[in-house]
């Protein structure tokens, strides 16, 4: 799938890459987040967005 339209590359930023990564547990979080939803913890990371393909 191309995501050459803004639409549709606003809507996958917003689905899939806009999460924060609990450091202690692995959990994903939603990117307003202070505290993990899983462990409580606040060590909180944003997502490694990719560069491209390989």
């Amino acid at each position: 799938m191309s995501l050459k339209d803004p639409e549709l590359l606003a809507i996958f930023e917003r689905r899939v890459v806009l999460k924060k990564v609990c450091r202690k547990c692995g959990a994903l979080n939603p990117i307003n987040a202070v505290k993990c939803r899983r462990c409580r913890s606040r060590d909180l990371r944003v997502k490694k967005r990719f560069a491209g393909k390989k």
